[in-house]
């Protein structure tokens, strides 16, 4: 957790800082291939990661990207893998570049999913940039509480 230095002080208050760069990063332990090459692209491609009583979502932000070029697959049992491709601009001899900003390059993220989901109904949509994997998880039973009378 981070602090505020305090202005008057010199020294560091109490406060906590939500804009600190010291947040917790609940990916951090998943499985993630990046490779040297494409690791802006990578670095740059966001994944939010919620669960609702029905279903785990992932968001992946990919601006600029079609559904034809991204791909989401499930290997080893429980791992959703979603990856894709931004290729580079093709250039015109006549033109003049002043700054090149947006990344470019292949990207894979993969996520290792808790035992209650349904694999096998995984649904996948893409608007406006944002693709949705959507996993829906195995209902659970309520168990019957039954009394037992105790006698005696």
């Amino acid at each position: 957790m981070s602090m505020i230095p305090s202005f008057f002080s010199g020294q560091r208050s109490n406060i906590f800082d939500p804009f600190s760069l010291n947040v917790w990063d609940p990916f951090k332990d998943f499985p993630t291939q990046i490779s040297k090459e494409n690791s802006a692209f990578v670095n740059s491609t966001r994944v939010d990661w919620k669960e609702t009583p029905e279903a785990h979502v992932l968001k992946a932000d990919l601006p600029g990207l079609n559904k034809e070029e991204v791909k989401v697959e499930v290997e080893d049992d429980r791992v959703v893998r979603i990856s894709g491709e931004r290729k580079i601009e093709k250039e015109d001899k006549n033109d003049t570049w002043h700054r090149v900003e947006r990344s470019s390059g292949k990207f894979v993220r993969s996520f290792r999913l808790p035992e209650n989901v349904k694999m096998d109904q995984i649904k996948a949509a893409m608007e406006n940039g944002v693709l949705t994997v959507t996993v829906p998880k195995v209902e659970v039973k309520k168990t019957d509480v039954k009394a037992i009378e105790i006698s005696g």
